[in-house]
């Protein structure tokens, strides 16, 4: 195995010592001079026709520099997909859920601009609402959007092989119903942003996203602007996890507002208009059949859901096939059937949430597998090994498993568990249980329809040779992007870690499309790596010109040029070094011939050093309608047990302790894989447990805050194993594929597993509150 000298080891964060010594800035620390203050209107009503909108008194408010509604902002359509392009900034003829925004202000402060906002006077009349998909697709429900009678957002139906077919030769054929709740994202950072156009016609955003890329184009099509004049900056970020992957009103209104007055506006939304702009995890109703030889042989899976929208589409489209294609593996599966439908509601809109589109159908899989195997009185892990897919396979709908470790992942937990000393042993009350994940290492084509490439990258040295700066459109929003990509242009380049500097989320620096589907380390760690060897090599080029020595008869190592043959003569470079260098304590004496030495040389010879690097995915996938989404160049999976402790008397659930192990491809960071491991975990836990955003029945949220809307704390969190498992990705830099999403796939059905191991009763529900754990051992009991 090829021994690297910086990656695949534990290093520390670039962002740690700002972020512990509260150095850090985030879009709220910041103040640009002339700084105004936004606030939006939003909508009291889930679904009405806007009648009039009065904003004189608004206007007269002392303070207020200035009010926008549809009238000034246009009736451009946005979204994310433009399949679905069904959002307009503010709401024209009628709002469709509590929170639809319908105007801004911008004034001088922000007490001002929301005394501005409870002046704007708005006449409704109201409509009747639905809240779920049941009311929506009801013959004669109230139609949303006039464009999608029925209000069927978008449908799938897929089948591969022949299912009903295979169902004939099947032992044992088993049909589950599940349903989870929507989530909210609950990232410690509400979003926000500063909004600054200039003079020149230049419009800056500074903003807390996961997708500069995309916020720039979205910004540049709805306010009619060229995409080179507009610039998005990501300062520091405090989580984001699906819900900051796309442009919001806000930021549109921010940009609208400063360029209507030539002045930077800075607007932040509350904890409740977190939860009210939502696009998190959806609510999924998900009825599988399954049909398996006596054997355990998988034969069949028939798929059909409801996915639960919202008003808007936002990543919708998406997230109904992922519904779907995402449980075409990582069992081998000939003949897999699904019907999904993402409906809209008057509810806000969802969107994408950590494992997107694939939590919900894991959890209800994986289950619904652990039942099948105790009907067929199987090991659940004996029976997940004997269907598991090996690296080389070929899923039915045309997923290609260029590494995959799920077979090393199973037998990891398994022995790291002691799950043969424990499975059927334990007491009552006393549970075990095991799952499997899978996920992508990037969605294989991006959001629109382009050829662009998926990142690019620069890597500059500077000119004294000390130091290199990697240059990157890439998010870093807590995952350790920054770290990584400095890692592999460390190792790439062969200089030291801490001799490398990042630079990113910046439109300026390239184009990078964003913090998710679990992307960035295998995309934009490609480019970056592309991009240090590009340098590398040029400087190795001036240097054998300069001492008559081939180019790959070098090397650079830790900083230090490595001569395979004699080493020459270097003593005319050192000497030219020390001169430029007089009085430095630093210069180099009897060692070997320094990085910075050559790199000082290749300036001197070449100007500066310039090294760009790229990637984009090459043709993936089939040709099914729909085959676009689930493809990715490589796909992680993994294996989790967890063992909990459930109170027959209350319902309470404990998890105890968690076994994980992830096949990452290889890890660049090893710290970092397994705090995404763990941070995986944590959320898999919150939505067994805990999460679910209420409504009353006239759709507005009742626990839109933290302190009502439960999620773990490190109190709450196990004892968390985590297992490392390394399959080398061909497509991936130095092996390396995601950890950052599929991570969090086993976890929900793990604790299922185990509470029914606990208690006897399979739970087809969440979350698992006290209350409906409770009832469900009452059910047990009524029954005995």
């Amino acid at each position: 195995m090829t021994q690297y000298t910086v990656i695949n080891k534990r290093a520390p964060r670039l962002d740690a010592p700002d972020k512990s010594t509260g150095r850090a800035k985030y879009v709220d620390d910041m103040t640009l001079p002339g700084m105004l203050f936004g606030a939006l209107l939003q909508s009291p009503l889930a679904h009405a026709r806007i009648l009039n909108i009065d904003v004189s008194k608004a206007k007269r408010l002392p303070g207020v520099k200035a009010v926008v509604t549809a009238e000034d902002a246009g009736l451009i359509k946005y979204g994310v997909s433009p399949a679905r392009y069904d959002e307009t900034l503010f709401c024209h003829e009628k709002v469709r859920y509590v929170g639809d925004e319908i105007a801004a202000v911008a004034a001088v402060d922000l007490e001002t601009a929301l005394e501005a906002i409870s002046l704007i006077k708005v006449d409704y009349e109201e409509l009747p609402a639905v809240f779920t998909p049941e009311e929506a697709m009801a013959q004669g429900a109230p139609v949303i959007h006039e464009e999608y009678p029925g209000n069927v957002c978008a449908e799938v139906h897929q089948e591969f092989g022949d299912v009903e077919a295979a169902f004939q030769d099947c032992d044992l054929i088993r049909t589950d119903r599940f349903v989870n709740k929507r989530q909210d994202a609950a990232f410690l950072e509400p979003n926000g942003c500063i909004a600054d156009y200039d003079r020149f016609g230049n419009l800056t955003l500074y903003t807390s996203t996961q997708v500069p890329h995309y916020v720039q184009r979205t910004v540049a099509m709805v306010l009619k602007l060229p995409v080179g004049r507009v610039r998005v900056i990501k300062p520091y970020v405090g989580g984001g996890f699906g819900p900051k992957a796309a442009a919001n009103p806000m930021e549109l209104a921010a940009c609208l507002l400063s360029k209507k007055i030539g002045r930077p506006v800075k607007m932040n939304y509350s904890r409740e208009q977190v939860f009210l702009f939502s696009r998190a995890r959806h609510q999924f109703v998900h009825t599988l059949t399954t049909g398996v030889k006596k054997d355990g042989t998988i034969m069949a899976l028939k798929n059909e859901c409801y996915l639960e929208g919202g008003a808007y589409a936002s990543f919708g489209i998406a997230t109904v096939y992922y519904a779907g294609s995402l449980l075409a593996a990582p069992y081998r599966l000939a003949n897999m059937k699904y019907d999904g439908y993402r409906v809209y509601t008057n509810k806000p809109a969802c969107g994408a949430q950590r494992g997107h589109g694939g939590v919900a159908a894991r959890a209800a899989w994986e289950q619904q597998l652990d039942a099948i195997a105790e009907e067929l009185g199987m090991d659940p892990i004996e029976f997940r090994l004997k269907n598991v897919m090996s690296a080389g396979d070929i899923t039915c709908n045309d997923l290609n498993m260029s590494s995959f470790g799920m077979k090393d992942c199973i037998e990891a937990v398994k022995k790291g568990s002691g799950w043969s000393e424990k499975k059927g042993k334990m007491p009552k009350g006393k549970g075990i249980g095991m799952a499997c994940g899978f996920f992508v290492s990037g969605a294989g084509y991006p959001i629109y329809r382009s050829d662009t490439y998926h990142a690019t990258v620069t890597v500059k040295l500077s000119e004294d040779g000390g130091t290199a700066t990697v240059y990157t459109g890439a998010a870093e929003i807590g995952q350790g992007s920054d770290t990584t990509m400095a890692l592999i242009a460390a190792e790439a380049l062969g200089v030291r870690y801490e001799d490398v500097r990042v630079a990113s989320g910046d439109t300026e620096y390239g184009i990078d499309l964003g913090a998710y589907s679990s992307r960035t380390t295998l995309m934009t760690g490609h480019a970056t790596k592309e991009a240090a060897e590009s340098v590398k090599r040029q400087v190795l080029q001036v240097l054998g010109d300069r001492l008559k020595v081939p180019v790959d008869q070098m090397d650079i190592k830790n900083g230090y040029i490595v001569f395979k043959g004699e080493t020459p003569d270097f003593s005319s470079i050192r000497t030219a070094y020390i001169k430029e260098h007089r009085g430095w304590t630093d210069n180099p004496d009897e060692e070997p011939l320094t990085f910075r030495e050559a790199a000082r040389l290749a300036y001197l010879e070449k100007g500066t050093i310039v090294g760009t690097g790229k990637y984009k995915p090459g043709k993936l996938g089939g040709k099914y309608k729909g085959a676009a989404v689930g493809t990715s160049p490589a796909y992680g999976c993994s294996a989790q047990v967890a063992e909990v402790s459930v109170d027959m008397e209350t319902g309470k659930v404990s998890v105890e302790r968690v076994t994980d192990a992830h096949d990452c491809g290889f890890a660049i960071n090893r710290t970092s894989v397994e705090g995404q491991m763990e941070g995986s975990v944590s959320m898999g836990l919150g939505e067994a447990l805990l999460e679910e955003v209420k409504f009353d029945e006239k759709g507005n949220i009742l626990n839109a805050n933290l302190a009502e809307y439960k999620i773990p704390t490190c109190l709450d969190m196990p004892n968390v194993k985590s297992l490392i498992v390394e399959s080398n990705e061909p497509n991936g830099p130095f092996g390396a594929k995601e950890v950052g999403e599929g991570a969090i796939m086993p976890t929900i059905p793990a604790i299922l597993n185990a509470v029914y191991d606990a208690i006897g009763v399979r739970i087809n529900e969440l979350p698992l509150t006290p209350e409906r754990v409770y009832m469900a051992i009452r059910r047990k009991k009524g029954k005995q």
